[in-house]
């Protein structure tokens, strides 16, 4: 049960996004930006660092959405998003991704671990300073995510599948499409009906 009081059967960020719609619009906005926005990182590499860094913090419901979503966009390559939720340094990750998930998960710790040698290992792989950026900025954003999720108290559905039909919501429109009545009725007619 939420800490305070959220719309029935809502999970993860939804519950807060639908009560408080203020929140939503910005937080929305911020999504958009970072995971869909100009960047020389592919959509379905931003939401795996994403997954990733929620993974990392023990956020269920964040790290299943955004893996979900990074899935829709990846397609037939979708099994690497699981190869690196499970362990990225084994996962068929690029090189550069790698080193990049590397300096996410030293952000999601504390962003005072990043070192010149992690850019520098970053940068002899192939990423540009867009890239750097942007995996920086992503791994800081979702630790606030994960913490709005968690500090909550929100709950989480369990089964992966429940995440597939928002997921492709979310590669295919967006967050700046966010509507919070809209998704509490795909989410109460989608995977709680089951």
């Amino acid at each position: 049960m939420a800490h305070i009081k959220l719309p029935g059967g809502l999970p993860g960020i939804i519950g807060p996004m639908a009560a408080y719609p203020e929140a939503a619009k910005p937080l929305n906005g911020l999504a958009e930006v970072i995971l869909r926005g100009p960047s020389s990182l592919t959509p379905g590499e931003r939401e795996t660092i994403a997954a990733y860094v929620s993974r990392g913090n023990e956020c269920h419901f964040c790290c299943q959405s955004h893996a979900a979503a990074a899935r829709a966009h990846l397609g037939p390559e979708k099994s690497i998003v699981d190869a690196v939720l499970a362990d990225a340094s084994t996962a068929p990750a690029s090189p550069k991704m790698k080193a990049l998930l590397a300096i996410a998960d030293k952000v999601r710790r504390d962003g005072r671990l990043v070192q010149a040698a992690d850019i520098d290992r970053a940068r002899a792989e192939g990423a540009d300073d867009r890239a750097i950026h942007d995996t920086v900025l992503i791994a800081a954003a979702f630790c606030m995510f994960n913490r709005y999720v968690e500090g909550l108290g929100t709950w989480a559905p369990q089964d992966p599948d429940d995440y597939v039909e928002s997921g492709e919501r979310l590669a295919h429109q967006g967050y700046a499409a966010f509507d919070a009545g809209e998704i509490r009725d795909e989410w109460r007619a989608g995977a709680n009906g089951r």
